[in-house]
C-alpha cells in the first residue's frame, strides 16, 4: 500500500487534470511516476512539462530517449520503468529478447551508431561520473551532438534517479 495519497486520474481536477491530458490522449495511461507526483499539484506540473519537452524534442529521438529511461532504471532497479519502457520498446517491433540483450549490455542496442553513443556516455555519467573525460565530450561532437543535447541527455538520465527512489520509498509498487 502507497505510505502517499496521489490522485487518481479519474479524480483529476485542474492542475493535475491537465499534467495528466497529454499522457491520456496520448498512450493512453498516466506513467505512475506522474501520478505518484500528483501529491504536489506544482512539481507534476513541472515534471508533465518536462516529459512534454522531451517528447518534442528535435534531436533526441523517443527510441534513445526510451533506452536511457529503461537502462537507467535498471542500475536503480526501478522494476516499474524497467517494465513500462520496455513495453513502449516491445511495441516500436523490439523484441523481449533483444531488450533482454540490451539490459545486459547496453551496446548492443539497437540504434544508430549517434545514439548508442549518446545512450552509452549517459550511462557513463549515470554509474560513474567521475569517469568522465574530455574525449567522451569531443568523441559525441564528432558524432554531430551538440553541448544542449549532451545535457539534455544526461539531465533525462539523471531525471530517473530520484522518482526511482520516491518510488521504492513511497511503496508505489504496492
Amino acid at each position: 500500500m502507497a505510505l502517499i495519497t496521489t490522485v487518481s486520474p479519474e479524480k483529476a481536477e485542474g492542475a493535475i487534470a491537465q499534467a495528466y491530458k497529454p499522457f491520456l490522449d496520448t498512450i493512453g495511461v498516466v506513467p505512475k511516476p506522474l501520478e505518484m507526483l500528483s501529491a504536489s499539484p506544482q512539481i507534476t506540473r513541472l515534471l508533465a512539462e518536462t516529459i512534454g519537452y522531451y517528447m518534442q524534442h528535435q534531436t533526441l529521438g523517443l527510441p534513445l530517449l526510451t533506452f536511457i529511461r529503461m537502462l537507467v532504471a535498471v542500475e536503480y532497479d526501478y522494476e516499474f520503468c524497467i517494465g513500462f519502457n520496455a513495453g513502449l520498446l516491445e511495441s516500436r517491433g523490439i523484441s523481449r529478447e533483444v531488450l533482454d540483450s540490451v539490459k545486459r549490455d547496453p551496446s548492443q542496442a539497437p540504434l544508430e551508431d549517434k545514439d548508442k553513443a549518446m545512450l552509452l556516455f549517459v550511462l557513463k555519467t549515470v554509474k560513474t561520473p567521475e569517469a568522465v573525460e574530455e574525449s567522451d565530450m569531443d568523441g559525441l561532437r564528432r558524432l554531430g551532438w551538440n553541448d544542449r543535447d549532451i545535457v539534455d541527455a544526461v539531465v533525462h538520465g539523471m531525471n530517473m534517479i530520484g522518482p526511482s527512489k520516491m518510488f521504492k520509498a513511497f511503496r508505489m509498487g504496492d
